[in-house]
């Protein structure tokens, strides 16, 4: 066990060190490069340019961190790793292009597509789907709307200096923890190293901001933690008690998108247009400073991660207890968001 803690700890200072070196580098190159996020939408909360790219110190740690320590411990585990980076490493490329050259949505939202039926495809065909229905159709689709659900969910939570970083820095722990109880090694790897990595990044991103991760950053992580969360076995908790293990974990950013297209809906506003609607956002407009703003964000994210923890290791007659406290709260957060005025001229 001591051995184990180490090694553990190893990998969330390695992810976290690195990210946090490489990140200057790539925030100096983006400047040389003038590669800014300009505050020139009414969406954008801050008011000088800051660079963008800062993804890309995220990428290289998670990457360099998780395969070499797979090849240094069990080397026959680099084919499993590759098949949960590739496919968010295309739908980082995706973002990088976006980053770039400010993409129309529908590219980007064919490639999640894309992204999600591939995982899907090797999910099924190598047997690792973490809790089957029994339904291989089913399963698939699951897949694909987690995918490409989160993956917009962490791009869209990515809308205040820390929020996204931080929110995920929060989820993958406590995903490392439950999978490193249950002894899911290798997706506990991939979670201590990328708890290590954001938390790396968010020393960088924290508020105010000194670079920003792009939507290269914000898609890598929403589809490479979706991609572990289907991969999660929740046994022995039974279904469906066990599906809001995963969901809990990223309760709080699928909050976020759920508040910002509702509401959109409802202004007759196009989902796909950013907007000053986020969780965020409505906190500020109510007269709180952007740094208790995302406070709060981490608190709710932590709060509903904890809920996912205590279901995955409890005695089974505890489970509904758990799940109703998340799901109501979930609800009432909803509500209350909702509330909150969407814009300055609270139409």
């Amino acid at each position: 066990m001591n051995l184990l803690i180490l090694e553990s700890l190893g990998l969330f200072l390695a992810g976290g060190l690195l990210v946090g070196l490489l990140t200057p580098k790539i925030r100096s190159f983006a400047i040389r490069k003038k590669i800014f996020d300009a505050p020139n939408s009414a969406h954008k909360t801050h008011f000088e340019p800051v660079p963008y790219l800062g993804g890309l110190a995220i990428i290289a740690g998670v990457l360099m961190v998780s395969l070499v320590s797979t090849y240094l411990t069990n080397a026959e585990l680099i084919g499993t790793m590759l098949g949960i980076l590739v496919p968010p490493l295309f739908l980082a490329a995706i973002g990088l292009v976006d980053d770039i050259l400010n993409l129309s949505p529908w590219p980007r939202f064919l490639a999640q597509t894309l992204v999600g039926i591939a995982v899907a495809l090797v999910l099924i065909l190598s047997e690792t789907f973490g809790s089957p229905t029994g339904s291989r159709i089913f399963d698939a689709v699951i897949t694909v709307l987690f995918i490409v659900g989160l993956s917009n969910s962490i791009n869209f939570f990515d809308n205040v200096d820390g929020g996204a970083s931080g929110a995920v820095a929060i989820s993958s722990f406590f995903l490392a923890l439950i999978t490193i109880l249950t002894s899911q090694f290798y997706i506990a790897t991939l979670s201590l190293v990328l708890a290590g990595a954001t938390l790396g990044f968010l020393w960088w991103n924290k508020s105010p901001a000194r670079i920003y991760m792009g939507d290269a950053g914000s898609l890598f992580l929403g589809s490479l933690l979706a991609s572990l969360l289907v991969r999660l076995d929740t046994s022995p908790v039974v279904q469906p008690m066990s599906f809001f293990i995963p969901l809990f974990l990223v309760a709080a950013p699928l909050l976020d998108t759920c508040t910002a297209v509702t509401s959109r809906f409802v202004r007759k506003v196009s989902p796909f247009k950013g907007g000053r609607d986020h969780l965020s956002h409505r906190l500020m407009r109510v007269g709180i400073k952007k740094v208790h703003a995302v406070f709060i964000l981490w608190t709710l994210t932590t709060f509903f991660c904890l809920l996912s923890f205590f279901i995955s290791m409890s005695s089974p007659i505890y489970d509904s207890y758990f799940v109703m406290t998340g799901t109501i709260t979930w609800l009432l957060s909803l509500a209350f968001f909702l509330y909150l005025p969407s814009s300055d001229s609270k139409n």
